[in-house]
């Protein structure tokens, strides 16, 4: 028989090795992913990548060196924000054409503490007159190298004696709120940012002009570009309030600033968002520890910010006009009330108590209706229209006769304000109570003018004076002081 075969064995060749299979995710886990990126970004405002780049655009200073004896750190983010001259950055054309003459001047124009709270929900800006009257911490003097003690100046000289250094230890001296940043921004970076942002809306209810910077704005609502916004936060002429008003008028400024930058979508585009910090880092100079993550912590509170999530107010003055011998006119500080204030920054504390309703403010005119002497006429045949006309003045403010009397003819269409032309301010401001009335200007009728009240007189519109040139701190936020 043949030989039966041996069997075959059943183990199988060794296979080779298999490397491992990485398990490839979802499409729509990456498209999941990169969605979820895209939102953090949108969300956070902007991205950190975009603005990484920028710290270099940024001119330093150290206003903070060998500083002692400093006041505690307080909640939130405290900012001095600084303005200065910087007209020779500004080319020849554009500064004839804003009245930027002149050489530029080591100083400062503006001062403000500009107060971010923890939550980063709130914005409190304080004014900070150029003209207070300050005493400075010892110092040496940054152009003669001599050592001072501390002495009186107006606070804006303590950057001409001392640079941002000796700034920061005043006001620091002056307020007991620590400062964590500085920034100096001059009119170049101003008026770049102006621009970049597409304008700032503002609104006045009486004519602004100053023949000084060349403002010159009719009643109404305006749309000002960089140069024509600068002679807007600059003027100092434009009424009898001078420098508080002046300081008002920034303020009306900033609150616009801010919400068209939170309305027009440019803190949710990142491109957008380091277009505008361009424009202004590349003419700012801050401290060492101004950077990247200072200016996305500030893009994020800002994102979230309304025009009603920002307050501004002025340092209350105690005492107008306080001469100090080779010095001259200074504003004096109220202890009392400015201590308040700066406790409330130090505090993390909104400055305003409680919101107030947005309702449309009482337009301003050039003569205050309590300075307005005026008699009633009743020019149509309507029984009652001169009472009613009257007694809706006097309600006003204005300093009626109240004995309303028939006027000599009793077919007018149009009401009439007859006025002395030696007093046509206070005419025209009286004209501005009375919607739709008819100037006519009578030479020798002395100081009471005459309303001549017509068929078409529908009401009397309440009107108020210059903005007053006082002692009081008054709080607004951003939706009080913006356009309605």
């Amino acid at each position: 028989m043949p030989a039966t075969p041996p069997p075959r064995s059943r183990r199988r060749p060794p296979r080779p090795p298999v490397r491992p299979v990485r398990r490839r995710r979802p499409r729509w886990a990456m498209r999941a992913a990169t969605t979820l990126s895209v939102v953090v970004l949108a969300s956070a405002g902007i991205g950190h990548s975009v603005v990484t780049s920028l710290d270099a655009d940024i001119a330093r200073v150290d206003p903070f060196k060998d500083m002692k004896n400093r006041p505690r750190a307080g909640h939130g983010m405290n900012v001095l924000l600084v303005g200065t001259d910087g007209r020779d950055k500004i080319d020849d054309t554009e500064r004839r054409r804003f009245r930027l003459g002149g050489a530029p001047c080591n100083c400062t124009d503006t001062i403000m503490i500009v107060h971010i709270s923890e939550d980063r929900e709130r914005a409190s800006v304080v004014s900070l007159p150029r003209d207070s009257y300050a005493e400075t911490p010892p110092h040496t003097d940054q152009v003669t190298g001599k050592e001072h003690r501390g002495h009186p100046i107006k606070l804006n000289a303590a950057y001409a004696e001392g640079g941002p250094q000796l700034t920061v230890r005043t006001v620091e001296s002056m307020t007991h709120v620590k400062i964590d940043h500085y920034l100096e921004v001059d009119f170049a970076s101003f008026m770049k940012t102006v621009d970049v942002v597409g304008g700032v809306q503002i609104c006045t209810a009486q004519p602004l002009k100053d023949t000084y910077t060349g403002l010159d704005l009719a009643p109404g609502t305006h749309t000002l570009r960089g140069g024509a916004a600068l002679q807007y936060v600059r003027s100092r002429h434009a009424d009898a309030s001078s420098d508080l008003g002046r300081m008002k008028r920034q303020q009306r400024f900033l609150a616009s600033l801010v919400a068209q930058a939170t309305s027009s979508g440019i803190l949710l585009n990142p491109l957008k968002f380091r277009d505008v910090t361009r424009a202004v880092l590349g003419s700012v100079r801050a401290d060492r520890g101004f950077g990247t993550d200072e200016l996305l912590d500030l893009g994020r509170a800002m994102r979230t910010f309304s025009p009603s999530s920002s307050e501004f107010t002025t340092v209350p003055i105690g005492t107008m006009g306080f001469t100090v011998k080779g010095i001259g006119s200074t504003l004096k500080w109220d202890p009392e009330k400015s201590e308040r204030l700066f406790r409330a920054l130090r505090d993390d504390k909104p400055l305003a108590t409680a919101p107030k309703a947005r309702t449309a403010p009482a337009p301003r005119v050039a003569v205050a209706p309590q300075q307005i002497n005026v008699q009633v006429e009743n020019g149509t045949s309507e029984k009652g229209l001169g009472h009613r006309v009257d007694t809706a003045l006097a309600a006003t403010g204005f300093r009626t006769t109240r004995r309303p009397v028939d006027a000599a003819d009793r077919t007018v269409r149009r009401t009439v304000v007859a006025y002395d032309p030696r007093w046509d301010r206070s005419a025209r401001s009286l004209a501005a109570a009375l919607p739709g009335a008819e100037l006519k200007a009578v030479p020798g009728l002395g100081p009471t003018l005459k309303v001549i009240a017509g068929t078409e007189f529908h009401e009397v519109r309440p009107v108020r004076g210059p903005e007053p040139v006082g002692k009081e701190s008054e709080v607004v936020r951003g939706n009080e002081v913006g356009c309605p």
